[in-house]
Parts: structure tokens; C-alpha cells; sequence
């Protein structure tokens, strides 16, 4: 029985310890707090997957030593921005030889890192022991046990393999890649693609306005990922497309609805007070503007996203400012 660590008591750590359980591993999860740990060992995360009820092979504890003690694998599903202060606090806990799981999908404010190049920088852990999960992983479903499956991107292929293998399960299925630059892009970049989507719907628009900002915004996350050395092919993967498409279309999505608060006419302190849950894409959007201007990359979209979530811009200018763009012929 595969011993794991789950270093989040979120709504998406608390179902991806339901598919580690379920599928055979002994699961501590480590919570901040007392009282969410109390909940997990009592059978249930009341405060974000209420419904859910988890197996008996998980347990929790607010020790992050107790939590990672004797881990073959330890999953970090913290809030991206808050990753290097929680490594920080906690990551000499996690053991010399443990596979190192990332759920994050962002880019570090201030350094435009990817959340495998904080964890190597922060935790010392090698490249070759750092796996990154991310596909269209909304944990409301998965915590229903409906059918999904996630790209498990490691540069070494035999920890991606050890990773899936310890997650896949009859509803849940893992596709191994060693192409993490490009499967921790698209994570991020989705997110951001997802407001601009929720900010149209919130206006009023239709599919045909979704479809394109989806499509073009698929357009600008490969851009951005082959510019850092990505390949072609995770974009039209589950990680890419597949992400992308739940992110921007569904209710069950935070950066979706929150686009959608924005495009009603809430102001982003509104929008965040509803939500109540950290939603990655408005932290992460100016971090990827950065990076993309960096090497050079036009991205747009991205661009709009920032303009409205840090500088204010009202949603209505949008639209006209990317319909207005100068004519070029399409390529990524």
C-alpha cells in the first residue's frame, strides 16, 4: 500500500485524496486548520466537499511532519501564490526520496516561475522527482465519481508511471508525458482564458463569442508554451484543450464564474468576497503577461484579462479593443 501525503485540505486535494484512497493508497492529508482536520477524521470535508464521503484509509492531521512522515509520495495542492511560504514553513518535512506531486496551476508573482521550479527551488527537489497533474479536473464532479482523466507530466517518465499508477481507478484515468513545461502552461494560462470567457457570458454574449475567445486563447497558450520549449502536442491534449474547454465553460469553474461576476459588474473586491475561494487565474494572469513579454510573445487576451483585474479596465472595452487589433494572418 502506497503511503501518501496531501498537503491541502481544499476542494480539489480533498478529492484527489479520494482517488489516491480509493485506488489503494493510505492517505494523511494536512489541514492549517484544527477544525477542518477534526471534519476529515470524522468522515467528511464539510467546509469544501460536503457531500463527499471519505474512505477509511484517509486521515488528517495539522503536523506537517505527522503528515509526511514516511511518504513514498507527497502532493501539494496549496494556492500557487502561496506556495514558496508554505514550502518554507514545511517543505523540510517532506522525505529525502518521495515523489513530489504538484496540483498548482500558476505562475509565482514577482519571479514568473512555474510552480515544479518553485518547488526545486524552495524544497531543493530534482527536476526528475517533481510529477505535475493537470487536466479538466473539476473536483465537484470527480468527488461525484464521474469519468475523468488528467495528463501526469514528469521528465522522468517512471514517476509519472509510479504517480498514475497510484491514482488510476475505474473513473479516473492518468496519461503519462514528460513535457511538464508545456502541461504547467496550459494549467495556468486556462485559468486566465476562463475569465475572459466567464467576463463574456456575464455580458450577455453567446457561443459563437466563447468559441472564439476559447479558440484564440488556445492560440496564445501555445504560443507562450512552445516560446519556453514546450511540445506541440500537450496543447491538444488533456492538459491543454481538454482543461481549457471545462475551465471556460463550466459553472462548476472559479475562474469562470468569477469572469462571469466581472461581466455582470462587480468589481474584482466584489467578485473576490463572493467567491470566498482563491481564484488562480486573477492572481496568476499578470505573472503570465510578464513571462510572456519576456520572450516576446503577443498574447492579448491575457493582456485584456490584466487590464481589467489589476488596472481596472472596464469590462466593456474588451471586446472593442480585441476586435480592433491589426489584421494578421493566423499562426501560433
Amino acid at each position: 500500500m502506497t503511503r501518501v501525503a496531501v498537503m491541502s485540505a481544499g476542494s480539489w486535494g480533498t478529492a484527489f485524496a479520494s482517488l489516491l484512497a480509493e485506488a489503494g493508497s493510505q492517505v494523511t492529508m494536512w489541514a492549517r486548520r484544527q477544525e477542518v482536520v477534526d471534519q476529515i477524521n470524522a468522515g467528511r470535508n464539510r467546509d469544501y466537499l460536503p457531500d463527499l464521503e471519505l474512505p477509511d484509509t484517509i486521515r488528517a492531521t495539522a503536523d506537517p511532519a505527522e503528515a509526511c512522515h514516511g511518504a513514498e509520495i507527497v502532493v501539494l495542492a496549496v494556492p500557487s501564490q502561496t506556495l514558496r511560504a508554505n514550502l518554507a514553513e514545511w517543505g523540510d518535512a517532506m522525505p529525502a526520496g518521495a515523489d513530489i506531486v504538484s496540483l498548482m496551476k500558476g505562475v509565482e508573482l514577482g519571479t514568473t516561475l512555474r510552480m515544479s521550479e518553485v518547488i526545486g527551488q524552495v524544497a531543493g527537489v530534482e527536476q526528475e522527482r517533481i510529477v505535475v497533474v493537470s487536466g479538466p479536473n473539476l473536483a465537484k464532479e470527480i468527488a461525484l465519481h464521474q469519468p475523468a482523466a488528467s495528463t501526469v507530466a514528469c521528465v522522468d517518465l517512471a514517476a509519472a508511471e509510479r504517480v498514475a499508477a497510484a491514482c488510476a481507478s475505474r473513473v479516473f484515468r492518468p496519461y503519462t508525458t514528460h513535457d511538464v513545461v508545456g502541461t504547467e502552461i496550459c494549467g495556468a494560462t486556462k485559468n486566465v482564458v476562463g475569465l475572459a470567457v466567464g467576463m463574456a457570458e456575464g455580458m450577455g454574449f453567446g457561443d459563437n463569442t466563447k468559441a472564439t475567445i476559447i479558440t484564440r486563447g488556445l492560440a496564445e497558450t501555445t504560443r507562450l508554451g512552445l516560446a519556453l520549449g514546450a511540445e506541440p502536442q500537450t496543447f491538444l491534449g488533456l492538459a491543454g484543450v481538454g482543461d481549457l474547454i471545462a475551465t471556460c465553460m463550466s459553472p462548476l469553474s472559479r475562474n469562470h464564474s468569477f469572469g462571469v461576476m466581472l461581466g455582470r459588474g462587480l468589481t474584482v473586491e466584489q467578485a473576490t468576497e463572493e467567491m470566498k475561494q482563491t481564484t488562480e487565474g486573477v492572481k496568476s494572469c499578470e505573472s503570465i503577461l510578464s513571462l510572456a513579454q519576456h520572450h516576446g510573445v503577443d498574447m492579448p487576451i491575457v493582456e485584456q484579462v490584466v487590464g481589467v483585474v489589476r488596472d481596472g479596465d472596464p469590462v466593456t472595452e474588451v471586446g472593442p479593443r480585441l476586435m480592433a487589433r491589426d489584421l494578421k494572418s493566423e499562426h501560433h
